[in-house]
């Protein structure tokens, strides 16, 4: 538990999530040691966070991470002054093209109309953009699932395009299909590229091998990754200090970087099940509910507008999460030892999608452990 120390006549600031830098450092600097010495190089990605300044300055101080990534032009331009380069990893929008090629030094395509409209717009700035070319392994997401479709247009962008010069390949596994980065798969990319270079005039240096749930690979008896694969996108195991692919926590880092506080506004018993006909609740769903007896019930200040709920875990084992509306989480603390009044903070571990939640909702404040040092 991180310690929270308020001055005298402080208030506090709820709901907060609470991140302890000193944790995200030892998560940094242990996990960058590890894929370096693979001779992988890094894109750090942002998004999980929002690309929060505080955070973004710690990861400013590791110069073994090459690059920063996001899918929001927004959070780009907040740190368009670090010395990384920068990366957007959602395949852009051609009304957003002016912006990415300002913003991003590279941009993951699949769409040969929106690439055309960066070569417009980046001949309109005087500049020559970089672009990685997505392929899709299986998890049918983004990217060019037909290898002649992707040969055509790498053809079409090196023949007629000169202000859009082709880098790399990437794929994504895990986020929507769930596929699992395995040898064989990973090595139809690096087949790609060694055709794709014997067949156009490009030299594609950044094979993006996938992102946190690829680095089981690095550790596996059996599976490994592909040699050629030399770059990977991490974000959640940074975070919260785990491989994505199986869900396995690293000793040697940190899960609980961040922490939820959410300040308890009722406390009473009532029944376990409700009174009257039941219906829909405000999103639509029908509810089910099972009759436990009385119980000792607490209202804390944040609901679905605020945070992703299926996503907290108290930290009180004895807590049980019911449900929730819009503003409130109700919670069963009928079993927990603790003498909880109105007034006081349950705390909450999150995975990915809390922290992610979090920090996109303006009504969840932020406060970091140790407190930041100015710039």
């Amino acid at each position: 538990m991180i310690e929270e120390k308020y001055s005298k006549g402080a208030v506090r600031m709820n709901p907060a999530v609470h991140i302890d830098l000193k944790k995200l450092r030892t998560n940094i600097e242990f996990l960058t040691e590890k894929i370096r010495a693979h001779n992988l190089s890094i894109t750090h990605v942002t998004k999980a966070y929002s690309a929060d300044p505080e955070i973004i300055k710690v990861f400013e101080d590791y110069p073994e991470i090459e690059y920063l990534g996001d899918s929001r032009i927004e959070n780009l331009k907040s740190y368009a002054l670090s010395s990384k380069k920068k990366i957007l990893i959602r395949i852009p929008m051609i009304s957003e093209a002016q912006g990415v090629v300002k913003y991003a030094d590279i941009s993951f395509n699949s769409e040969l109309t929106t690439i055309q409209a960066l070569n417009e717009a980046a001949k309109a700035q005087g500049l020559v953009h970089q672009i990685l070319l997505m392929v899709d392994l299986g998890d049918l997401r983004e990217g060019y699932f037909k290898k002649d479709e992707l040969f055509q247009d790498v053809k079409v962008i090196t023949e007629t395009l000169p202000h859009i010069q082709v880098i790399g390949l990437g794929v994504n596994l895990t986020c929507y299909g769930a596929i699992i980065p395995e040898h064989d798969i990973l090595k139809k990319l690096v087949d790609y590229k060694e055709a794709l270079e014997a067949s156009f005039p490009v030299q594609l240096t950044m094979i993006s091998g996938g992102n946190s749930s690829s680095l089981y690979l690095l550790d596996h008896p059996t599976e490994h990754l592909p040699q050629g694969i030399n770059n990977l996108r991490i974000g959640e195991s940074y975070l919260l200090g785990r491989e994505t692919a199986f869900e396995q926590d690293f000793n040697e880092m940190f899960q609980n970087v961040f922490t939820l506080r959410a300040e308890i506004v009722e406390l009473k018993t009532k029944p376990s099940f409700p009174i009257g006909n039941i219906g829909v609740d405000a999103f639509g769903n029908k509810p089910f509910y099972e009759d436990k007896g009385p119980m000792k019930r607490g209202i804390v200040a944040i609901g679905k507008q605020d945070i992703h709920v299926d996503s907290l875990t108290p930290i009180d084992p004895s807590i049980q999460i019911l449900g929730a509306s819009s503003d409130h989480l109700i919670l069963d603390l009928t079993h927990s030892p603790a003498p909880y009044q109105v007034g006081d903070t349950i705390e909450f571990n999150l995975s990915y999608g809390g922290v992610l939640s979090a920090f996109t909702s303006k009504y969840v404040k932020k406060v970091y452990h140790p407190t930041p040092l100015p710039i």
